[in-house]
């Protein structure tokens, strides 16, 4: 590792080289410098919330937690052998969970990669949880990319997570301080640490509907290209009137919905670009009821009648009209 002063006179450099708008690490460099003022070069523990103060930001957070649990354990399966922390942050920046090894538990504690610790860009300058709150995609910064030296021994993947109306709620980090841990490997744990964002966003949005129905939408028309992880969160809610009730983030990009679409009811129909042809699709709604009502009363007319709340004539009479053969 390069000394503090040697990592220092390197950040200083990109920033005097003008690289900012080229590269998005000196960029974020350069607002870990001008914007929040922080010395690359100082040692300041991390801040770390009182427990009192964490405690409350778990309530806030409850239903996130919940969400998040099956996806949180399920990453470290797949990365905990290997020496790496799995956090969640919420959009301070705050860690609210955290999976690890026992054995590594002083390891991360001390690094301040623990549950109340706060990873912002404002406090600890260029960062995986920090950065990608600022930046709002997923990102690895690796070793020496960190804005403050004491935290170049450490490599960062984050993505983020939407909430049900697409606003950045939390990111999900998988951290290591192994001097052995390559880019590369940084770059592969990235695609699951994807994959876990995308699973949190997904159970989180059916909680936040929970009477309605939830429709996979598919890729996303927009992109070029739509990874797995993109297709799983492509969701949006129906109620029991067919009206769009909610979106995903990757939702409203795949059909420029916006904040303002939601205000008024929106047909199910519209997404969809069908033509509506509404005295047919009242016709088609009433004969499926009616031959419904008739089978779940094996063709028995009065019991229908009386399960619709009609009489038997009126019954009788849109038999007719409809053509029904009982």
């Amino acid at each position: 590792m390069a000394s503090t002063a040697d990592h220092a006179s390197r950040v200083e450099a990109a920033l005097f080289s003008g690289k900012a708008a080229q590269f998005p690490v000196v960029a974020s460099w350069q607002r870990s410098k001008m914007l929040h003022r922080i010395d690359p070069g100082q040692d300041r523990p991390p801040e770390r919330l009182t427990s009192q103060q964490l405690r409350e930001v778990h309530e806030r957070a409850g239903l996130l937690l919940h969400a998040s649990n099956p996806s949180l354990d399920s990453l470290y399966r797949a990365v905990g052998d290997v020496g790496c922390s799995v956090l969640l942050a919420d959009a301070d920046g705050v860690v609210i969970a955290r999976r690890g090894a026992v054995q590594d538990d002083q390891t991360f504690d001390e690094w301040g990669l623990w549950t109340g610790a706060v990873w912002s860009e404002q406090r600890e300058g260029t960062n995986g949880i920090g950065t990608c709150l600022v930046e709002k995609r997923p990102l690895t910064i690796h070793k020496d990319q960190h804005f403050q030296a004491k935290n170049a021994d450490l490599s960062c993947t984050a993505a983020p997570i939407f909430d049900h109306q697409g606003d950045l709620m939390a990111v999900i980090d998988v951290s290591s301080c192994r001097a052995d841990l390559t880019a590369g490997f940084s770059r592969l744990i990235g695609c699951a640490v994807m994959d876990a964002a995308r699973r949190i966003e997904t159970m989180y949005f059916g909680a936040m509907f929970p009477d309605c129905r939830i429709i996979l939408t598919g890729p996303d028309p927009v992109a070029c290209s739509s990874s797995t992880a993109d297709q799983l969160a492509t969701l949006i809610a129906v109620d029991q009137d067919e009206f769009v009730v909610g979106a995903t983030r990757q939702a409203r990009r795949a059909f420029g919905l916006s904040a303002e679409d939601f205000a008024r009811p929106m047909p199910l129909s519209r997404l969809r670009g069908q033509v509506v042809n509404a005295e047919e699709d009242y016709q088609t709604a009433e004969r499926r009821i009616i031959l419904q009502a008739l089978a779940r009363s094996g063709g028995n007319v009065s019991a229908a009648a009386s399960a619709m709340g009609i009489s038997r004539a009126t019954l009788h009479r849109k038999i007719k009209q409809l053509d029904l053969k009982r």
